[in-house]
């Protein structure tokens, strides 16, 4: 059998383990990318390892979450990056460059090449033939200095696209559709192939927004062919020899193909609180709303922002409507600024903000109480936004222009097809990278400025051999790292982990973070009790750091997400799925846990045996021989510092 580009990747880059479906294997990394939220951790556990420089091809630190700056904590931490970036051999994108998945898009990408982001929507960059995977920070800092990325050998699942899109319909249609039929859970160790003679109707902006928003689907990753279509768009950002064409075998094997007809596909939304509880925008049209954004790095491309300005030319946004655009980088912005299309866009009457993550991470434009939005973002999470009582709709660019205008969701195949806004790719893109700042040379080094809210990256103990305490808290289904760790107003605070550390579960437990840092006082360590899909979402490994540090050590679950299992892990914490699923429901909050032999356990055995309210429960501890021993050295940073 012939080889998916999936696999021809990863050939490439193979330097542990043999490409055996659910086989860990380590893949060497080209490139990584950062973000700020994440970053400052990362970069200081980089230096808590004590390279000299990084070893990977390229690697990009991107300011573009925390832009707003409010109090000195954002800034501060911004002005360490880019210090501390500029001595280890570390591009610096400055705040107002754009949001990382855009422009790596625009002026890194490389097909064929692989790419680890500790951000979970990496993937982005397999619109243009990358393996692009999101990742803990820790993880991100240990490419950097030149291990391996440890993965799952993944099963592929070919997504066969026939036909063409309609006028009106989206790439957000089709990510959506697919959404709809795999759903957020399940799809763990599996990566997403799009094929098929389908695939030459799609631009790169339209594939990037399909493999930005497959991160939703919990999978590793999704990934393009890299062909004709991949060159002009690299041609048009004067990166033409960055470009190699890589195409499925024609007798490729996958363990799983979905057909899909590009023209059935049909204008569609993601409702409250889940980017897979999808309808057709049929059956929910006429709905009022109260507020439209455009933007985020799933929908703010040239391509997009020009699609929603065609639509608004000469037109005025209903009245009641709050309406804010966001360009997804520098280059996007400028190019509408020179066309005219900014101007069409400021007269409708939208409100420009920075091309950054902004609302799609509740930093700002948080909509009005029982607000229903429509987004052109990746997550619609209860309480993401930055008000717990909005509904917030998960749509294309096409649907939330339209619907600005009328105030009330419409349906774009009710509008004539003549009227469809036809963008075609640049043949050239403005390109100025001058806020993309280079390294220094190797063997020069300035001083590394460190403001009062960075601290030291928090190191852990090994692991004990008994381990007593309580469960601290019992949640449900799909808990969100956004539930663990809120963001928002609560960015700024993820370099200072002490301080971070006091919001955890805030939004679920207030009190539960000041009750779990004073059990551990008193030597009382604390498990989570979890349902399916635990730890869904972003890549913030915060989420496993911040309880770790208040004590946590067990996480008990039906089933957990790749990137927050492995974060768990980084950071000292057994992630135990229920032997018997059903066990979840004879447990409670305050029932009391001891954990006996655990070294032995975790070591030798695949199941781990915990007495919980005086009976014996059995777990299964999905890790390799690799993650039992960082486990037993009490995480990643402990291990890597032991090994280097």
């Amino acid at each position: 059998m012939g080889d998916s580009v999936c696999y021809k990747i990863l050939k490439e880059h193979l330097v542990e383990g043999t490409l055996t479906r659910g086989n860990e294997i380590g893949i060497r990394i080209d490139q990584t990318l950062t973000q700020d939220a994440t970053g400052t951790l990362a970069y200081l556990q980089f230096e808590a390892m004590k390279i000299p420089r990084v070893k990977t091809d390229l690697s990009v630190s991107y300011v573009d979450h925390n832009t707003l700056q409010v109090g000195f904590e954002n800034a501060d931490d911004h002005k360490y990056l880019q210090t501390m970036n500029a001595n280890y051999g570390i591009y610096f994108s400055k705040a107002g460059n754009g949001i990382c998945h855009q422009v790596h898009l625009e002026r890194f990408g490389k097909p064929g090449a692989t790419l680890l982001g500790s951000d979970s929507h990496t993937p982005t960059g397999g619109g243009i033939g990358m393996i692009a995977i999101g990742a803990g920070g820790l993880e991100v800092a240990v490419a950097m200095g030149g291990g391996p990325f440890y993965m799952t050998c993944p099963s592929v699942i070919s997504v066969n696209l026939t036909g063409k899109l309609r006028p009106w319909v989206s790439a957000k249609d089709v990510i959506l559709k697919v959404l709809e039929i795999l759903t957020t859970k399940g799809n763990v160790g599996c990566v997403v192939e799009y094929t098929g003679k389908g695939v030459k109707t799609l631009s790169v902006p339209e594939r990037a927004t399909i493999t930005n928003m497959g991160a939703e689907l919990g999978v590793t990753t999704s990934v393009f062919p890299s062909d004709e279509i991949t060159k002009e768009f690299l041609t048009a950002q004067d990166r033409a020899d960055a470009w190699k064409e890589i195409l499925p075998d024609e007798d490729a094997e996958y363990d799983k193909v979905i057909d899909l007809d590009l023209t059935e596909i049909q204008p569609m939304a993601a409702c409250p609180h889940s980017p897979d509880n999808v309808k057709n925008i049929s059956e929910l049209k006429g709905m009022k709303i109260d507020q439209v954004a455009i933007g985020s790095c799933t929908n703010s491309s040239y391509k997009d922002l020009m699609t929603a300005a065609e639509i608004l030319k000469d037109k005025k946004v209903n009245p009641d409507i709050s309406f804010i655009v966001a360009p997804g980088s520098k280059q996007v912005f400028e190019m509408i600024a020179e066309n005219g299309a900014l101007l069409e866009l400021i007269k409708s009457g939208a409100r420009i903000m920075e091309s950054a993550c902004g609302f799609c991470i509740g930093a700002g434009q948080s909509p009005v109480s029982d607000a229903v939005s429509l987004r052109t973002n990746n997550r619609n999470f209860l309480g993401r936004s930055g008000t717990e009582s909005a509904g917030i709709y998960l749509v294309s660019p096409e649907t939330a222009a339209l619907s600005a205008i009328e105030g009330k969701l419409v349906d774009p195949l009710d509008y004539p097809e003549s009227d469809y806004p036809v963008i075609a790719i640049p043949e050239k893109f403005s390109i100025d990278d001058s806020m993309i700042l280079e390294p220094l040379p190797e063997g020069k080094n300035s001083e590394i400025e460190r403001g009062p809210n960075i601290g030291d990256p928090p190191f852990t103990t090994p692991l004990m051999d008994e381990i007593t305490g309580i469960i601290g808290l019992k949640v449900g289904d799909k808990i969100t790292t956004d539930h663990i760790m809120p963001a928002g107003q609560r960015l700024k605070y993820r370099s200072n982990i002490p301080k971070y550390a006091e919001f955890v579960f805030e939004n679920v437990d207030g009190n539960f973070s000041k009750r779990t840092f004073e059990n551990k006082n008193n030597n009382v360590f604390t498990a989570i009790l979890g349902g399916e899909s635990y730890g869904q979402g972003s890549s913030r490994e915060h989420a496993a750091i911040c309880p770790m540090f208040l004590g946590v050590r067990l996480v008990f679950a039906k089933s957990f997400e790749r990137i927050h299992s492995s974060n768990l892990i980084n950071f000292g914490i057994l992630p135990l799925i229920f032997e018997n699923p059903a066990d979840y429901d004879s447990l409670n909050m305050s029932d009391e846990f001891i954990a006996t032999y655990l070294r032995k356990q975790v070591k030798e055995k695949e199941t781990i045996v915990v007495n919980i309210a005086g009976k014996n429960y059995t777990f299964k501890l999905f890790a390799s021989r690799r993650q039992r021993k960082i486990l037993l050295e009490g995480g990643l940073l402990n291990y890597t510092r032991s090994h280097i």
